[in-house]
């Protein structure tokens, strides 16, 4: 079996009887044995459960029935998300013997689609960094160059997706955790429109909790926007309570062919300026969609300014997680916020001052949200896409020191804030939107570079049809030459 094959192909193979559902996980879980340890992706394993599935699986086909467009297909699943009778630790020691009674249920319309569930892979602390690593499960490392990461918070999911250890995942996104790792790992990521997929058994908030945090959106991460677009209808839908009363339905795409996609271009900004080595990928990708005959406009912005966006997104941000904070955390940045210069500006301050946002400033942001939203809507009606940096750097050195908002990253040679690594993310994020990250091709480092498919409101199929469609321009996923022949 190939192990990079995607989810629809192999799914196809089990359906045509090529090779079973138990070959498929055999060979998947073989795979892991061997290229696993060196990654540290896939951080808990259920062979036993899994194995019986595979053979029910088998079993039914041979009875001429079959779940789902995943029947028999093996998959890993992202630890924040809950998995009945497997551990969901989310990196925190607290949770390191938490074993869900019952599935997200994101996990479970993937195991009634015939999904069959094997392992977990690493997330950061309580999903919380753009680099997964923590006390339970220690470091995932990027296939590409172990020496740097993966990405956060999905950043064993797409460390394992990139070398071949499973062919789709179940990601989350509030912070760029799906787009971001993406990204950085060379794979697809769809981060849905808000309210999309319900977040009910996502850490955090705590197991158990109900509540839909603003912003928290669940999306499949894959190695081909075909299979994006196949999980995403798999688990959208509403939760149980609001099913009584709607459906969802998601639009079909705006175009496929390549040339018919109205494109904007957004490539890089006085506020967040992108590496260079990011920015000659974006601009060869510009060059090689006009190559292909499509028109795209690098001057075209909807009625706000980045740093617009993310002086709206970080508030709300804030105001999301705080809640997630221990109270003796919490309470020490209300006393810094309190004992600060106002006029100080420093990343520690500015990060503490939207952990503590008051539930005044957030009604005002909230409507600063709204006034957002309103001019994406006006600029998708002259666009079906706006494409942008997802990070304005590749994947990153391992860099675990604390306080993680005094960390830098370097952009052009020169230090920039770790919390730049929010900035190209929070349009999307804080106005709703959906939006794909595709791998557009490496770095002269080798390093793998994504680009940010921006899309409107609900049309959450149209940017992956566009990821789609560059795949002709851009290559696609490629398997890091370190585990392409493991």
């Amino acid at each position: 079996m190939d192990p990079f094959s995607t989810a629809a192909g192999l799914a196809g193979a089990i359906r045509a009887r090529e090779l079973s559902a138990v070959e498929a996980l055999d060979a998947t879980l073989a795979r892991v044995a061997q290229v696993n340890p060196q990654i540290n992706a896939i951080v808990a394993l259920d062979e036993e459960r899994a194995r019986a599935a595979a053979a029910d699986a088998d079993a039914a086909l041979a009875r001429g029935d079959q779940a789902g467009p995943l029947h028999g297909v093996p998959m890993t699943i992202k630890d924040s998300w809950e998995t009945e009778g497997l551990v969901t630790a989310c990196g925190a020691p607290e949770l390191a013997q938490h074993v869900p009674a019952a599935d997200a249920p994101a996990v479970a319309r993937l195991r009634a689609a015939g999904a069959v569930v094997f392992g977990k892979t690493n997330t950061p602390l309580m999903a919380m960094d753009v680099q997964a690593y923590n006390a339970v499960y220690g470091t995932t490392n990027n296939p590409w160059n172990l020496e740097r990461t993966s990405g956060g918070s999905s950043g064993g999911a797409c460390a394992a997706l990139a070398a071949g250890l499973t062919p789709l995942e179940l990601g989350s996104d509030i912070g760029g955790s799906i787009r971001t790792p993406a990204s950085w790992c060379g794979v697809y990521g769809h981060k849905s429109s808000y309210g999309v997929v319900p977040q009910r058994g996502h850490i955090p908030g705590p197991p158990g909790a109900l509540g839909e945090p603003d912003l928290g959106v669940a999306g499949p991460l894959a190695r081909s926007a075909e299979d994006l677009d196949l999980a995403l209808r798999l688990v959208a839908g509403p939760d149980r309570w609001d099913a009584r009363a709607w459906s969802l339905e998601l639009p079909a795409p705006r175009a496929s062919a390549l040339r018919d996609f109205r494109v904007a271009a957004w490539l890089d900004d006085a506020s967040c300026r992108v590496d260079d080595a990011v920015r000659e990928r974006h601009e060869a990708l510009v060059e090689a969609l006009r190559g292909a005959g499509v028109q795209v406009d690098t001057e075209a912005r909807p009625a706000l300014s980045l740093d617009d966006a993310v002086s709206v997104y970080l508030p709300l941000l804030g105001a999301a997680i705080s809640a997630g904070l221990p109270p003796e955390l919490y309470d020490g940045l209300v006393e810094l916020v309190a004992a600060s210069d106002p006029q100080e500006d420093s990343p520690m301050i500015g990060y503490a001052r939207v952990l503590t946002i008051s539930a005044r400033d957030r009604a005002f942001m909230n409507e600063w949200r709204q006034q957002q939203r309103a001019a994406w809507s006006d600029f998708f009606e002259r666009f079906d896409v706006l494409l942008t940096p997802v990070t304005p750097v590749p994947a990153i050195p391992h860099d675990h020191s604390s306080p993680m908002p005094m960390r830098t990253v370097t952009v052009n040679g020169q230090a920039r804030s770790y919390l730049d690594l929010f900035s190209w993310i929070a349009p999307a994020t804080g106005s709703l939107l959906p939006a794909t990250s595709a791998p557009v091709g490496l770095t002269a480092d080798g390093l793998p570079v994504g680009i940010q498919i921006v899309g409107p409101h609900l049309e959450d199929r149209t940017p992956i049809a566009f990821a789609k469609a560059i795949a002709e321009v851009a290559g696609g996923f490629t398997a890091p030459p370190a585990y392409a022949a493991a």
